[in-house]
């Protein structure tokens, strides 16, 4: 499983640069000649810890942001969001967080780096080097908590139930689902699939 996880992730992530439309954004300089360096959202794949581009460092982000969210409903609901199915306890890993996140991930974390980029919300001037990585700026920071917040606040309809709710209310509801499931009350747990 972990193997064809890890191949349609590598499928994934090299078409994921045809989907960011950066403009007209300046390349790297050479920071001896031209001063610090500029920013673009050029994506040649995912890397982390640390990340080393403004893409790569916006999806780390993102991914943190939405395993924060399940870890927190995931304990609302009662359950304990450090015993996971998929992924593996370790010591302070939310497994469970993060197989609720998996369906999620593309719907909303890389979601909302797409709209940053493509909507100019964060410009190559939201970064900085931090050694061999790259951060955001304080206002970088900034501008992508309102992304992120603009796109938990969008209403999608549950197939399920027939009915409008935010992103965030879906997280609650399918972590519930979930909780049910566990539970016996229902037998399948249903994916939530968007069109």
């Amino acid at each position: 499983m972990l193997g064809f996880e890890g191949t349609a992730a590598r499928l994934y992530f090299q078409s994921f640069a045809g989907m960011l439309r950066p403009g007209d954004q300046p390349a790297n300089s050479d920071a001896a000649l031209n001063g610090p360096a500029q920013w673009c959202f050029d994506f040649n794949g995912r890397n982390r810890r640390p990340p080393r581009d403004p893409v790569n460092a916006m999806l780390s982000m993102a991914y943190t942001l939405l395993a924060k969210e399940l870890t927190v409903i995931a304990a609302s609901v009662g359950l304990d969001p450090y015993l996971g199915f998929y992924h593996q306890p370790r010591p302070g890993r939310p497994a469970m967080a993060l197989d609720l996140m998996e369906p999620f991930r593309p719907l909303i974390a890389e979601s909302v780096v797409l709209s940053a980029v493509n909507n100019r919300m964060l410009t190559p001037e939201h970064f900085l080097a931090a050694g061999k990585s790259v951060t955001m700026s304080q206002s970088g920071r900034k501008a992508f908590f309102r992304a992120y917040e603009l796109r938990m606040d969008q209403l999608v309809t549950h197939p399920l139930f027939d009915y409008r709710v935010s992103y965030r209310r879906l997280l609650e509801i399918q972590t519930r689902l979930m909780s049910q499931m566990i539970r016996g009350e229902i037998d399948t747990f249903p994916v939530f699939v968007t069109r």
